[in-house]
């Protein structure tokens, strides 16, 4: 990408000033650099350069209409003259909860905050002041934000639980003290946890399709084991459906699974890019919450702009009885389709798996990946030469492997997609050994 030389430029000013160039860490991975962007429409980005890109970043998540849908813009934009951040109450708060209630059964009472990292704090406070326990559980490869209290390095040894430890330097060890990490999809990490933490559990928090490493599904009956154990031992099942939540269909991945949680975390998709999530559920849960006896609380929160964007959204999504998810799953599931056909041709072996709206590619002859090992040491290297090869043909992904698809991208944007992969497969194939 050496004809881009206002990012470049861009880059070098923001090292003097901005840690590492950008705001925040997972930015750093992007190859070659770090781009900056000017503009967005629809499923296009434009750099500093002028260059366009077909998009499957999609801001890491939130654009699940398109960037900049006027739904969004003209309703956050009719609010502005009025105001931002009132210090207090304002009706759309309660009209986002209506709307949030509705789509998702589970989320009897709620709560907004800015972030998915805030909300997760919260689900987790309240779990252990409604149990009056410490203990909790999380899952190898899932992410649940980047406070000290949750944020943990990869499991040393994925056959056992293990107590969590820090991801980060600087993190205290002891935020982590009641932090249990298990294996995904192993019933016998379960057994052994629910061995060791009898009559001590809090909480069990996880990603319903573990989007954050390989968009893996729970195994048949993995989820459900989850759900026994917590009821009965009085713990509280959180699902973290920052990814997932209005992405996947608009009753979160809780309704595809067929399981209710305790307690669940919205963020992402919900505004289509601008920053809310919630936390809420079982209502005698946040009764603490409502009393103020268990303190949530920010200024920004539920503030107005935030929520005319997330009302605007979340009326897009569930207009004609949700119609507009088919339309996503189906441009997902073609794009995926037109992988394996492109990588085929070639005699290359790629595994797509992903419900469409959000998926992941893998360069492998496995049939399937379902534990979080095999999907963090597959194709690795054949993929970040795929993601390049890409980008300087249009096309702008997601180091790591996974996409994202909106309401935007259209068939001529699935077309593009796929006659560059045909030649980033191809790039592929020229640099693996034979």
């Amino acid at each position: 990408m050496e004809n881009l030389p206002r990012s470049r430029d861009y880059l070098n000013r923001a090292r003097a000033v901005l840690a590492g160039g950008v705001t925040s860490s997972i930015r750093l991975a992007e190859k070659p650099h770090p781009l900056f962007f000017t503009r967005a429409r629809g499923a296009v980005l434009e750099d500093a350069d002028g260059r366009q890109y077909v998009d499957y970043v999609c801001g890491y998540g939130p654009i699940i209409l398109g960037h900049a849908d006027p739904r969004v813009t003209d309703a956050v934009a009719r609010t502005l003259p009025d105001g931002q951040v009132f210090g207090g109450q304002h009706p759309l708060e309660i009209e986002v909860a209506e709307r949030v209630r509705t789509l998702v059964p589970s989320m009897e009472v709620m709560r907004f905050s800015l972030s998915g990292s805030e909300a997760v704090h919260a689900a987790i406070r309240v779990a252990r002041a409604a149990t009056g326990r410490l203990a909790l559980v999380r899952f190898d490869g899932h992410y649940h934000g980047w406070l000290d209290g949750i944020y943990t390095a990869n499991l040393r040894a994925e056959e056992a639980p293990a107590a969590g430890q820090p991801g980060s330097r600087g993190q205290p060890a002891e935020a982590l003290s009641h932090v249990m990490v298990l294996p995904w999809n192993d019933a016998g990490g379960l057994a052994a946890a629910a061995d060791r933490l009898r009559g001590r559990l809090a909480g069990v928090i996880l990603e319903p399709i573990l989007c954050n490493t390989g968009v893996i599904p729970p195994r048949a009956g993995f989820i459900e084991a989850i759900r026994e154990w917590c009821t009965r031992e009085g713990a509280v099942l959180i699902f973290d459906e920052v990814i997932t939540g209005f992405r996947v269909g608009a009753g979160g991945a809780q309704s595809l699974l067929g399981v209710r949680p305790d307690l669940s975390v919205f963020g992402k998709a919900m505004a289509n890019g601008f920053p809310v999530s919630a936390v809420g559920g079982r209502r005698e849960l946040l009764t603490a919450v409502a009393s103020g006896d268990v303190l949530h609380a920010g200024t920004f929160n539920g503030q107005v702009v935030s929520m005319a964007a997330a009302r605007a959204t979340l009326d897009a999504l569930a207009a004609d009885g949700g119609a507009v998810y088919g339309e996503i799953t189906a441009t997902g599931r073609a794009i995926m389709e037109g992988l394996r056909a492109a990588a085929g041709t070639l005699g290359m072996r790629v595994l797509l798996q992903g419900p469409g709206p959000v998926f992941h590619l893998w360069f492998t002859d496995l049939p399937v990946i379902d534990d979080v090992r095999t999907a963090r040491a597959t194709g690795v290297r054949e993929y970040e030469r795929f993601a390049q090869a890409m980008l300087r043909r249009g096309v702008r992904l997601i180091p790591g492997g996974r996409w994202y698809v909106s309401a935007a991208h259209t068939p001529d944007h699935v077309a593009r997609t796929l006659e560059a992969a045909e030649e980033a497969f191809r790039e592929v194939a020229a640099a693996v050994p034979s």
